[in-house]
């Protein structure tokens, strides 16, 4: 398999044929290095994790929904060692080269399919996204990507790392082809979204910076004539750093209950930033998990306030276009706390989001999202459509 941008697993070798016929018919798709095909070694981005699990005697169900309607899986993808990463960086298997900024990192841990998409190699992809990881690497490699409502679909037949986090998301192009394979694992048809009013996230583009409010103001300005009603509005009642830290706490304690007991047995090789994580993870108590748990249930409570029916929020979809590789790792924790400020609103909350890229900075991509009230993600997927023919 031609692999010109390091994007596929190196034990990544799958070829499933779709189902004839079917709604996605004559489409190629790639799944996460996270998703179960039988026959084949789940590896998760970490060699001693391949090394310790036998191969998949079953299918994961999301992968046997698009076989089934007809799509041809591919491939599987590179993802950071055990999805715990937001930079697409892995030690092991290098980084995979982002098509619209070769020089910069594809984002993560969902890299390998952002990069197979971005760079025409297959016509959508799977990822998962807990803390980013499908909206990151679409805003820095300029393609369509969604996270979905919490439990909208079914995390059976992958690596699990924070489940009241995890997602399955995808990836595409076109927004066309992302709403057409959320049709099938959303099992709706995205239909057309009344959009009425436009909440723009005061705090989420102060974080940015103005580069990226500048970058989004034409699909700003096109948003708030579709919506009529609009107003800017801080989310957060204290700070965007108070439910992103609830969120890396609470998650990082699910980490540590996913895989301590293969860590402890296995003492596996990580990359340093990886490895510093895991570390991080144990050293998390009961204590400070449940001190995190109110602050999660507010903010949940206060993006249902937001949320009233008919109404979307916009916000970056990252602080700005994808870092430089080769950062000192000290800019690369400065990096991920302002992305996960970013990323937690709609995953504290299990809320859908989508990342358009219909804006730039310089040339390099800069998403744009849209976050809807739970459940409302063929709603966003059809407001996607219609955002993206105006633009």
């Amino acid at each position: 398999m031609s692999d010109p941008l390091n994007a596929f697993a190196p034990d990544g070798t799958v070829y499933v044929e779709g189902t004839p016929g079917g709604p996605l018919s004559g489409l190629s798709f790639a799944a996460k290095d996270i998703f179960d095909v039988a026959g084949h070694v789940t590896g998760g981005g970490n060699p001693d994790w391949a090394a310790t699990h036998s191969p998949a005697k079953t299918t994961a169900p999301v992968v046997i929904n698009l076989l089934k309607a007809g799509a041809t899986l591919i491939g599987k993808t590179i993802t950071d060692e055990l999805t715990r990463g937001i930079l697409g960086v892995n030690s092991h298997f290098g980084t995979p080269v982002n098509p619209a900024a070769p020089e910069r990192v594809p984002g993560g841990s969902s890299s390998g399919s952002a990069v197979v998409v971005a760079g025409k190699l297959v016509d959508f992809a799977l990822g998962s996204d807990t803390g980013g990881s499908v909206r990151v690497p679409a805003s820095f490699c300029g393609i369509y990507g969604i996270r979905p409502t919490h439990n909208r679909i079914p995390l059976q037949g992958l690596i699990e790392q924070a489940p009241s986090y995890d997602t399955i998301g995808w990836f595409a192009r076109d927004a066309d082809t992302l709403a057409k394979v959320g049709s099938i694992l959303l099992g709706a048809q995205s239909g057309e979204q009344k959009l009425s009013r436009l909440v723009i996230a005061k705090d989420a583009y102060e974080l940015a910076g103005d580069a990226v409010s500048n970058a989004h103001d034409k699909v700003l300005d096109e948003l708030k004539l579709m919506a009529g009603e609009f107003e800017t509005l801080r989310l957060c009642p204290v700070d965007l750093a108070d439910w992103q830290s609830a969120m890396h706490k609470l998650q990082q304690w699910e980490a540590n209950r996913s895989f301590a007991d293969w860590v402890n047995a296995t003492n596996p090789r990580f990359g340093y930033d990886v490895a510093q994580r895991f570390v991080s993870a144990a050293a998390m108590t009961e204590d400070i998990m449940k001190a995190a748990e109110p602050v999660r249930q507010r903010h949940g409570e206060r993006m249902a306030e937001v949320l009233t029916p008919g109404t979307v929020v916009v916000l970056p979809s990252a602080p700005g276009p994808a870092p430089l590789k080769g950062l000192m790792q000290s800019e690369m924790s400065d990096v991920r706390l302002r992305i996960t400020a970013l990323t937690c609103i709609a995953g504290g909350a299990g809320l859908p989001q989508v990342s358009l890229p219909l804006c730039s900075i310089d040339g390099l991509p800069v998403g744009i999202s849209l976050i809807g009230c739970k459940g409302s993600d063929a709603e966003l997927l059809a407001l996607a459509q219609q955002v993206a023919k105006k633009i």
